[in-house]
């Protein structure tokens, strides 16, 4: 995807991307390109910025540019450097409970490119879960992490009984983050289709109708910015997953 004030190089055979103006005045600037979908743009602006925040917005915009628009030749090189710079975040203020959680973002969405077995040989499922539980020793009523840490539950109990075993993931604890989750912010968009989206999984006798009843009202919130247009469509699959089961 071409971007306006981005250039982009190829050097040894790696993407180098490169702001043009890469000169944040503030961290609200670096938000105002995440929301509008910049998200490179808002990268390199946040790691300009040269603080925890900065870097933290900048390993979620790159972590969500590698998931939803990245080409197969970047991909490996954006979602490393959404990892290096989510570190980065981590060590300029390891009190800032949303830089954990956005290392664990970036970690995450690496460990589902790579697949299963690498992903376990690597440790990535450790790693994900030691910045979470991170998190949730800064603030226990951190939303972002318990929505997480819910997903890393569900997600790692699914890949079967070696993952649960090394990992020590389960369902149970899968649906007491979401809960907690839900409690603490129950009208966001995302948190409803994560939830939703793996909760007939979870529960298996009633969990399809309750699935679809969040999944029906986080269609029903308002789309505030670029990452929640993707989540929408996301959204509309899963109800027509739901539809087919």
């Amino acid at each position: 995807m071409m971007l306006s004030h981005m250039a982009r190089l190829t050097v040894a055979g790696g993407l180098v991307l490169i702001a043009a103006d890469a000169n944040a005045q503030s961290i609200d600037d670096v938000r105002t390109a995440l929301a509008d979908g910049r998200f490179l743009e808002a990268a390199d602006l946040g790691n300009a910025l040269g603080t925890s925040d900065g870097y933290t917005v900048a390993a979620q915009s790159l972590a969500i540019y590698a998931h939803f628009e990245a080409t197969d030749e970047e991909w490996n090189e954006v979602i490393e450097r959404a990892m290096r710079i989510g570190e980065e975040a981590v060590r300029a203020d390891p009190t800032n409970p949303e830089a954990h959680c956005q290392y664990a973002h970036a970690v995450g969405r690496y460990a589902q490119g790579v697949g299963t077995i690498t992903a376990i040989r690597k440790g990535l499922a450790g790693k994900v879960r030691d910045a979470l539980e991170a998190a949730l020793e800064i603030d226990p009523d951190y939303p972002g992490a318990h929505l997480t840490l819910g997903g890393w539950h569900a997600d790692v109990a699914a890949a079967g009984f070696l993952a649960r075993k090394v990992y020590g993931a389960n369902r149970e604890d899968a649906v007491r983050h979401y809960e907690r989750a839900l409690e603490l912010v129950p009208e966001s968009k995302i948190l409803l289709y994560e939830y939703g989206s793996r909760l007939s999984d979870l529960d298996e006798e009633s969990g399809t109708e309750r699935a679809r009843a969040m999944l029906e009202m986080a269609l029903g919130l308002p789309v505030r910015d670029a990452y929640e247009e993707y989540v929408h469509l996301d959204i509309l699959d899963g109800l027509d997953a739901l539809d087919g089961r």
